[in-house]
């Protein structure tokens, strides 16, 4: 009796460890070509390799296309959850269909996927990105002209960063103390599609600009370069937000004023942590929030950014260990 509980016991302990079932996950990421998605997709890899889980991951290089054949790729390899960052916010809809007819729970990362029955978001207070850009140009600047420039239409993102800033921008826009000169797109959020955006908006407005909005810092790079060419870098108010290397430099330097931390860590975590939740049937991680995506109000974890300008620039990037001192201070003698 005793050697058959000691033959079950055994058989138990190997069907709980040895023959546990595995974790998979796949995630799909628009690009590699910004930093911010270099440090999304190292900290999915460092997460999975500490928790030992199967991570799945393409990237689709800004293409739509190339994005639906790689998620439909990721549905044929028995995956568990899938983390989509849409390149096409609307476009991905019928990945998250495609999705749920196999059975695979889909989170919607960073960026919202619209118009779906989207699982789970889970991404920054986008809103409030652009709130903190919109207070701090109204403060520095509360009068003259401003240059109100926005990411990618394809982006979700873009329309709730601009949607902060003008909570700000507005009250003053209709009290005539502020002019909005230009209000554009950027096209695939390019750097260089900002510079002569911001090049045409001065010659327009023969320089005479107080603040512009820039929806990530690395357009703000490319606005930065407009501004350099007519001797106005560091005297024009530039609100952008990724908190990159150059960004940091450059406030550091005076030509850009401001950016937004989102801690590109944290926010991978988050979203496996989400997605181990979602494969184990386990308890998810609280909600702290509801996004409308056009269809439904998606439940929502969405984490707090933080405003760094040259005063919060050391606590807040190099003590958290997010980027190097002498990365950030490389230029400052």
């Amino acid at each position: 009796m005793l050697k058959k509980l000691g033959l079950i016991t055994l058989l138990s302990l190997i069907t709980s460890t040895s023959y546990a079932k595995e974790i998979r996950v796949g995630v799909s990421l628009p690009t590699q070509r910004d930093i911010g998605w270099v440090r999304y997709r190292e900290a999915f890899e460092d997460m999975a390799k500490k928790e030992n889980i199967k991570l799945l991951l393409q990237v689709a290089d800004q293409s739509p296309t190339q994005q639906t054949s790689q998620v439909e790729n990721l549905l044929s390899q028995k995956i568990d959850v899938l983390i989509i960052a849409p390149q096409d916010a609307a476009a991905a809809s019928s990945l998250v269909v495609e999705a749920h007819k196999a059975g695979i729970k889909v989170i919607s990362f960073d960026r919202l996927i619209t118009q779906a029955d989207v699982d789970m978001y889970v991404s920054f207070d986008n809103v409030k990105v652009g709130a903190l850009q919109g207070e701090y140009l109204t403060r520095m600047a509360p009068k003259g002209n401003y240059i109100v420039l926005s990411g990618a239409p394809t982006d979700n993102n873009s329309k709730l960063f601009k949607q902060g800033a003008m909570q700000y921008i507005d009250p003053l826009v209709k009290k005539g103390a502020i002019k909005v000169v230009m209000d554009q797109p950027i096209d695939d959020w390019q750097p260089s599609d900002a510079q002569r955006l911001v090049e045409n908006a001065l010659t327009a407005n023969k320089n005479n600009i107080q603040a512009i909005v820039a929806p990530n810092d690395n357009t703000a790079g490319g606005v930065i370069q407009a501004l350099a060419s007519q001797k106005l870098a560091g005297r024009v108010f530039i609100g952008g937000q990724d908190a990159e290397i150059a960004a940091a430099q450059r406030i550091l330097a005076g030509t850009q004023s401001m950016t937004v931390f989102k801690d590109q860590r944290k926010l991978s975590q988050k979203a496996l942590e989400v997605a181990i939740a979602m494969a184990k049937n386990q308890k998810l991680p609280a909600i702290t929030g509801k996004v409308n995506n056009g269809k439904i109000d998606v439940p929502s974890v969405l984490l707090t950014p933080v405003a760094v300008t040259k005063k919060n620039i050391y606590a807040q990037l190099v003590q958290s260990g997010y980027l190097k001192k002498e990365d950030v201070y490389k230029f400052v003698k």
